[in-house]
């Protein structure tokens, strides 16, 4: 099994401009790279509070910083995001939080956990295994055109109406229950061709986003994270795909020019006006991390500051 490496951290920790008395929220604990670099910059009276949606991350978080009375974590995705930070906070408001998007490396290793098809494995995907139904479940189930329309926009997957309809002909007949029948169906489907990335990794992509709601929690997380962020506390959202990268990017920029229907005008109400202003651009992880580790060659971070006095 791969080590764990905490994808740009020292990026993550420069747009987050760590003090040591400040509160922050590692909203995706994964297996603790970012925690631990945030621990490492904070002082006694500073605290950090880890969520994560994975049983086995929390596990791991209790292990490894339980013992730091600065540290917190509790069981839960970013999703609902205020309402498991606020009771922590206590009336105080972040200077920071981080999203690092995506499934962890330990996740992504563990065969049993369906990610993958690098190894055979039942086909789960659920980064909460007692939450909602398994992928294999879901296959089961699903008509032709929905698992069409997952592949294309979840995806982008060139031949979504051929995959998705070589999958149910094929369960019609043998029920699709590992990681490697779906990768070996989806190549077989996709056919021969000189490709950058393995056949089945848009299909693999589609299919988890959906079965975890990923893009449209993060569409929920942002605006909790920043109405709980202090006037110059920071967000820092990293993302791996394209999908994600836009829903940051767009609702940064909305965040940072404030209400269209008011621009231009001289008398702009309470809260229609900006509330967070842009830190540096996109910004990639550098050549050296990406040979020391690939999975971080399509990392993006994008940093926004909330402006002024909270609302």
């Amino acid at each position: 099994m791969a080590s764990h490496r905490p994808v740009l951290l020292n990026e993550a920790l420069e747009g987050l401009a760590v003090y040591r008395d400040g509160w922050y929220v590692d909203g995706t604990y994964g297996r603790g790279g970012h925690s631990a670099g945030i621990l490492a910059a904070l002082g006694k009276r500073g605290r950090l509070l880890a969520l994560d949606k994975d049983p086995e991350a929390v596990e791991h978080a209790r292990a490894t910083f339980g013992s730091d009375p600065r540290f917190s974590v509790r069981f839960g995705g970013f999703e609902n995001f205020r309402a498991l930070v606020a009771p922590w906070l206590r009336g105080q408001r972040l200077a920071g939080t981080l999203l690092d998007l995506g499934i962890s490396s330990a996740q992504l290793d563990d065969a049993r956990r369906g990610f993958s098809f690098s190894g055979d494995g039942p086909l789960d995907m659920r980064m909460n295994p007692d939450d909602g139904i398994s992928a294999r479940q879901w296959l089961r189930q699903v008509d032709e055109a929905e698992l069409a329309d997952v592949l294309r926009r979840f995806g982008e997957e060139p031949r979504a109406r051929r995959i998705a309809r070589a999958i149910i002909e094929t369960r019609a007949s043998t029920p699709i229950e590992t990681t490697g029948q779906l990768a070996e169906l989806a190549a077989r489907t996709a056919g021969p061709g000189n490709r950058r990335i393995h056949p089945a990794t848009r299909v693999f992509q589609a299919i988890r986003i959906h079965i975890n709601r990923e893009l449209k929690s993060l569409e929920t997380a942002l605006d909790q994270c920043r109405r709980l962020l202090a006037g110059g506390g920071r967000l820092c959202v990293i993302s791996f795909h394209s999908l994600e990268d836009r829903i940051v990017k767009r609702f940064m920029a909305r965040q940072a020019k404030g209400d269209p229907v008011y621009a231009g005008l001289p008398d702009i109400p309470p809260g229609a006006g900006p509330t967070m202003r842009l830190i540096g651009g996109l910004t990639r992880p550098r050549q050296t991390e990406v040979e020391a580790n690939p999975r971080a060659r399509s990392a993006r971070l994008r940093v926004a500051e909330r402006l002024g006095a909270v609302a």
